[in-house]
């Protein structure tokens, strides 16, 4: 096999699935069963009925396997539609955020400074702490996480990859 063919990708799958008991543990043990590693993992219902649900998953593999993950999750009988957002074209990803960091003094002042140029929101604040509430991209929350740990970054809480095909183009059952 060429090394094109063993390099690893990035792939970001949604998949629309009947909004039941046990769908979620049947894709998760798609993948734990096979040793395919979840770098995200988001689900919610996603119709006016609540009988649909939308899974988001963030997966790395080579070209090959990522196929197989999705003819496998499409295999799944409450399955409607799976999805690889990453190769059908432009599309969107955001995750939420809250970031708790510790500090006082002038340490106060430079995380709500680099908050402020994050477009990071103060959705907590006590005279030893703020909570900052931030959306976007996943590079964009490790950036800042990462200039907020000298500053006394404490706890991080995040929801994980949702995505969104850009345009017109839907997720259609």
């Amino acid at each position: 096999m060429s090394e094109a063919g063993n390099a690893q990708r990035a792939a970001t799958i949604a998949v629309l699935v009947e909004n039941e008991a046990g769908v979620l543990a049947r894709v998760i043990g798609l993948f734990s069963g096979r040793g395919y590693n979840i770098d995200s993992l988001t689900v919610a219902p996603v119709d006016d009925t609540g009988r649909i649900s939308r899974i988001t998953v963030v997966t790395s593999g080579t070209e090959m396997v990522i196929e197989q993950i999705k003819a496998q999750l499409d295999r799944l009988v409450p399955v409607h539609k799976v999805s690889d957002l990453t190769m059908e074209g432009p599309h969107l990803t955001r995750e939420l955020a809250l970031i708790k960091v510790v500090g006082k003094g002038d340490d106060r002042v430079e995380a709500l400074r680099l908050a402020d140029a994050f477009r990071a929101r103060v959705v907590d604040a006590t005279t030893e702490s703020f909570v900052f509430e931030m959306t976007g991209n996943a590079d964009k929350i490790d950036a800042f996480c990462a200039l907020m740990r000298p500053i006394g970054l404490a706890e991080v809480s995040r929801t994980g990859a949702v995505a969104i095909a850009r345009g017109p183009r839907g997720l259609e059952r």
